[in-house]
């Protein structure tokens, strides 16, 4: 191992300490102590380092949002951390992302799932993302770009949705493609208002349950009809 990569490993390992203490402090939110084993495994497998820009690399491993570009940024690793970990994925689920974004969030589901569906809307990043991808051989992950609010409907239904960045509201079109018996987690709410991370649950019968977990803050998820894809978008 080398210097560099002695120096990532190191604040990798910080960085899941950080991780496990937020889940400690957030636990009346949440309801979760403790994430899963296999979600911390697949945040310590998968390299932030590479998914930041060059200049960015000495705070690859700090537990804050960073820019990517486009006005857009590379989530917060305890954030990444919850949300996957609110989605109860299994070997056998397929899930939707909406928001790829620099691709670190896809990564991370892509290790716990059999197939990841993730969208971008601006076409820059999505292309950059499915490239560092498949640089990086996850190969059980299909990008599209298109517009979020209405999902991806060939490929429905989902056992999981995970969207990253703010929705005004929860978009009939996700709900309609999630599978019952499986799990949204969207945030909700306008840009520099607060906003609700939000857990959508279908039911075997196919009732829907919502309920807030915390106050996070987003970028906004681009509409159909927005034409400031450099301004505004999603983060993962």
């Amino acid at each position: 191992m080398g210097v560099v990569d002695a120096v990532m490993d190191k604040k990798r390992k910080s960085l899941l300490e950080q991780i496990e203490a937020e889940a400690g402090y957030t636990v009346s939110y949440t309801g979760r102590r403790r994430f899963n084993g296999q979600v911390m495994s697949a945040m310590a497998a998968v390299p932030r380092e590479k998914f930041v820009q060059k200049a960015l690399l000495p705070f690859a491993y700090d537990n804050e949002p960073l820019p990517i570009g486009y006005g857009q940024t590379i989530s917060q690793p305890y954030i990444v951390a919850l949300m996957t970990d609110m989605l109860d994925l299994t070997i056998d689920s397929r899930v939707l992302e909406i928001g790829t974004g620099s691709g670190y969030q896809t990564a991370v589901l892509s290790l716990l799932a059999k197939r990841v569906y993730s969208i971008e809307k601006i076409p820059d990043l999505a292309e950059l993302a499915s490239k560092r991808l498949k640089k990086l051989a996850y190969d059980n992950i299909e990008t599209r770009c298109c517009n979020g609010y209405q999902g991806w409907e060939e490929k429905a239904p989902f056992d999981a949705i995970i969207v990253t960045a703010a929705a005004t509201h929860i978009p009939d079109a996700l709900v309609k493609q999630l599978k019952p018996g499986g799990r949204m987690l969207i945030p909700v709410g306008l840009q520099y208002m607060p906003q609700e991370l939000m857990l959508v649950v279908k039911d075997k019968d196919g009732s829907i349950r919502s309920q807030s977990i915390l106050d996070v803050s987003f970028v906004p998820l681009v509409a159909e009809d927005d034409e400031k894809d450099s301004e505004m978008g999603r983060t993962s």
